[in-house]
């Protein structure tokens, strides 16, 4: 490529994810039951970084707080950005079947948000809890999140890795966008901002949250959107036109693509070229499944851009 774009490992293969083959998804997780799948994925994020990815975007679950546990135990780990999304419906769905439902999962989540979020955020918080301010629930929930992330990244004295964003899960992001809650936007923000952490947003609807951003003013240069990008147009909404253009409208975001091949329908070297030709992009994310995946793949995108 003729421009640098910031490369990173997805986890979604850790997961056991495919949103392109259900079959997939299942042999994806019969692999990871079959091997010590925390210390087999810390190895291929560290092979990735070997290879030219700058960084490891993550959904926010036991798994993956715990392939940061494994990076930290590395002292020789390159430098690993870490770019973080929450909530991670998967990982609340399963604990609501280990808890006694909603009603359970509910309890037992506020109880770990008492225990470990900031004790000033949550007293600041505490009259919009009870009234159940969906902002005051907000800024509760990320700070108990960032208490998560902090602790596995802190677990050692090694340094290799850095949280350097932390993002709202499309689920979350497009219902607000939906429902036009400019204030949450707003207070989300700043609340990340007072923190020192880049805030960003994961979406499906990549042109209207930039146009609805413009629309209330709010700066774009201090967000990171990720949203997918690819040439056939897979999970680009409402257009793949429609989202190349709004890249010309989110000028000065850190904008990274997701789903660059289409979930595995495009090949490395088909992605690369069209990621090039893209003006606005900063970065790709790209999810591998193993070591040697890793090595092709990065190679691939490395030496593109």
């Amino acid at each position: 490529m003729s421009k640098q774009l910031s490369l990173f490992v997805g986890d979604n293969p850790f997961h056991g994810i495919s949103h392109l083959s259900q079959q997939k998804a299942r042999e994806r997780s019969l692999d990871q039951s079959q091997k010590s799948a925390q210390q087999q994925a810390a190895r291929i994020v560290e092979r990735a970084v070997e290879c030219g990815a700058e960084g490891f975007m993550f959904s926010v679950d036991e798994v993956t707080l715990s392939i940061i546990k494994q990076l930290q135990k590395n002292p020789n780990a390159s430098k690993v950005r870490l770019y973080a999304i929450a909530p991670y419906a998967y990982e609340y769905v399963r604990k609501a079947t280990q808890t006694g439902g909603v009603s359970g999962l509910a309890m037992n989540l506020a109880k770990e948000m008492v225990f470990s979020s900031n004790a000033k955020v949550l007293a600041s918080n505490i009259g919009g809890l009870a009234r159940f301010n969906l902002l005051a629930l907000l800024k509760t929930y990320t700070a108990y999140e960032l208490s998560r992330i902090k602790n596995a990244s802190s677990a050692n004295n090694n340094s290799n890795v850095k949280l350097e964003a932390f993002m709202l899960h499309e689920i979350v992001t497009d219902m607000a966008l939906a429902l036009n809650m400019e204030t949450l936007f707003r207070g989300y923000i700043d609340f990340l901002e007072s923190r020192h952490i880049r805030p960003g947003f994961e979406t499906r609807n990549f042109s209207i949250l930039v146009d609805k951003f413009r629309d209330w003013d709010i700066d774009l240069g201090k967000l990171t959107l990720t949203a997918s990008f690819n040439k056939v147009g897979f999970q680009m909404c409402p257009t793949k036109q429609q989202c190349e253009e709004a890249l010309k409208r989110a000028s000065g975001a850190e904008v990274i693509a997701m789903s660059v091949l289409a979930a595995g329908y495009l090949k490395p070297a088909e992605a690369v070229g069209y990621l090039a030709n893209l003006d606005g992009l900063s970065g790709a994310v790209i999810g591998v499944s193993g070591e040697q995946q890793a090595t092709e793949t990065f190679r691939v995108f490395r030496e593109g851009r």
